[in-house]
């Protein structure tokens, strides 16, 4: 971890309870049932109320903390940054309990309701033809397939009318514009919000601190250069101050956007770079977890995000032109492009 970055805070608070992180913006963490174990959700000061950012996902353990986080607070609104049940999860319980409406973008809003729902390609059958091609094994599949609709667990209610968001929006909350800054690869439309008095960047999944967002292919956009998306949105960041406050989605908050963001084009370059290496001869993405995961993955949810995540670097690299697909017999195997066959 690089020294330019820098931590403010040294613990997070307890769940159900906040701790101010700028002027008018209060931090709020949440539990997940993942390894990785927590969301970080935010308050923002509006008129009489509050808006939240994120909701947490649809636990319990969750809403009772939601109930002690608003035992002296009005929600005013809902401002979700993408469609993952950790996000989303709790947006239609937190609108029928306080009355605060949803905002968020369409193609995150849509992608929610085609998950929910099991409209396909967004479904999990899609889903489990998409990693056969690429090489998933029958037994991982099976746990994937009895898994079932895992998103609607998590998501059990979603809004039915939404406030639309769209890239370089400005919102007033509580006297104070946040401007909406879209980005791809993570999620369809990814949505952080940028306060430039307070310098404080919402930053969602987009920048982590410690951890590398995941950046998946699906079976929805099978050919996506997801990661060539992901690698620009994170660019367009370092637009920001280098100073800014950023909040993200997991971990503590942070300063030092440019260097984290230099970090992760560093770590996907070198990602891209063993991939390269270990694709002599043809291999499928499956073939290609223990490269990018060299521990065990230990269940079906680690499965899926990694076979999303290898699939995108592989697409990347190539449309960069430095792999080349391979089909036969329906399996998608990828060999690296030798450089004098590129003359």
């Amino acid at each position: 971890m690089s020294a330019a970055i820098s931590y403010p805070h040294d613990a997070p608070p307890l769940a159900g309870q906040t701790l101010a992180v700028a002027a008018g913006v209060e931090w709020l963490r949440m539990p997940l049932p993942f390894a990785l174990d927590h969301i970080n959700l935010w308050l923002l000061e509006d008129g009489a109320g509050w808006a939240a950012v994120d909701t947490g996902i649809a636990l319990d353990a969750v809403k009772e903390a939601w109930k002690s986080a608003l035992a002296e607070r009005r929600l005013t609104r809902q401002i979700v940054t993408h469609f993952h049940p950790d996000h989303l999860g709790l947006a239609g319980w937190l609108e029928t309990e306080t009355g605060a409406p949803l905002a968020m973008t369409l193609g995150e809003y849509t992608v929610a309701q085609m998950v929910a729902h099991q409209v396909a390609p967004f479904d999990v059958d899609s889903m489990l033809g998409f990693f056969r091609q690429h090489g998933l094994d029958e037994e991982r599949l099976a746990a994937l397939a009895k898994r079932g609709n895992a998103y609607r667990r998590g998501v059990p209610a979603i809004p039915a009318t939404f406030q639309r968001l769209v890239d370089g929006d400005t919102l007033a909350i509580g006297g104070r514009d946040w401007r909406i800054i879209v980005g791809y690869g993570h999620a369809p439309e990814h949505a952080s919000l940028y306060c430039e008095e307070l310098g404080v960047l919402i930053s969602g999944d987009m920048l982590l601190p410690r951890i590398s967002t995941n950046v998946s292919a699906f079976s929805s956009s099978p050919e996506c250069d997801a990661l060539g998306l992901f690698l620009k949105s994170i660019d367009a960041l370092t637009a920001l101050p280098e100073d800014t406050l950023v909040l993200p989605s997991h971990g503590r908050p942070f300063r030092g956007l440019h260097a984290r963001v230099a970090e992760l084009v560093a770590h996907h370059a070198a990602r891209c770079d063993e991939l390269i290496e270990a694709c002599a001869t043809a291999r499928s993405a499956a073939e290609l977890l223990p490269v990018l995961f060299p521990r065990e993955l230990s269940d079906a949810h680690q499965a899926m995000f990694a076979m999303g995540e290898a699939i995108a670097h592989l697409t990347h690299l190539e449309q960069a032109r430095r792999m080349r697909r391979v089909t036969e017999s329906g399996l998608i195997r990828f060999t690296r492009i030798q450089p004098e066959l590129e003359k």
